[in-house]
């Protein structure tokens, strides 16, 4: 089946909007958050598009999917543009998570602090070792992967993280899914399964080596 992650994404009833310029709105997200953190009010395409090397064209008509957000004379206000965005990305709410497996993966993702940062907050993890089960983690709650129907419905999760292994990442999505899971980030380097309603993202951590080796053993072919 193919991933629903690599599919134009459909903004209701307007053109669909490719999977590349989503994933550029959360890279100028980032340096527009830097821009205001160093004191800037303002920006422009010329400036975000050097930061991140893209040329003004191309942010100019990235946002232009989504609307008009500049201003003549001034370019983008940075805190409007900011939060278009993330009414976009649709992070101008907190997301509760659910994390599943906690070997040091799992451990590391609790404890990365990226995530609230941007609106996301892991509400409660699973497992199935009876040592972990009953515990916290960095004040987050371990539950059994039994009782995930319940504390999906009770904390009214629609999001989760997958950080176990390859061989047991179908059967812990398939349970995810049946307990009313939405969005899956999956970190096991294998391919879900999943119906077409679920949307997925994965992380293969050594797939991103490989890409980035290729690139330092090819870059002579670079212009």
């Amino acid at each position: 089946m193919s991933d629903p992650k690599d599919k134009p994404q459909s903004l209701g009833n307007e053109p669909q909007v490719p999977k590349a310029v989503v994933s550029r709105l959360s890279l100028y997200l980032r340096e527009l958050q830097h821009l205001v953190r160093d004191g800037h009010e303002t920006t422009s395409s010329t400036q975000l598009g050097k930061l991140l090397g893209f040329t003004d064209a191309q942010v100019r008509k990235d946002l232009a999917y989504f609307g008009q957000f500049g201003y003549p004379g001034i370019g983008y206000r940075c805190h409007e543009l900011i939060d278009a965005i993330k009414r976009i990305l649709g992070t101008s709410q907190p997301w509760p998570l659910a994390i599943v497996g906690l070997g040091n993966l799992g451990r590391a993702l609790i404890g990365y602090r990226g995530f609230a940062q941007q609106g996301f907050h892991i509400v409660a993890a699973f497992d199935i070792d009876p040592q972990k089960v009953g515990t916290t983690i960095d004040g987050i709650p371990v539950y059994h992967l039994d009782d995930l129907p319940k504390v999906v419905q009770e904390k009214g999760l629609r999001l989760a993280i997958i950080a176990v292994p390859a061989a047991a990442a179908q059967k812990v999505a398939e349970a995810l899914v049946a307990a009313g899971i939405e969005g899956i980030l999956n970190f096991a380097p294998v391919t879900l399964n999943l119906p077409r309603h679920v949307q997925t993202v994965g992380v293969d951590l050594a797939i991103e080596l490989e890409q980035l080796s290729f690139a330092v053993v090819n870059q002579k072919w670079r212009a």
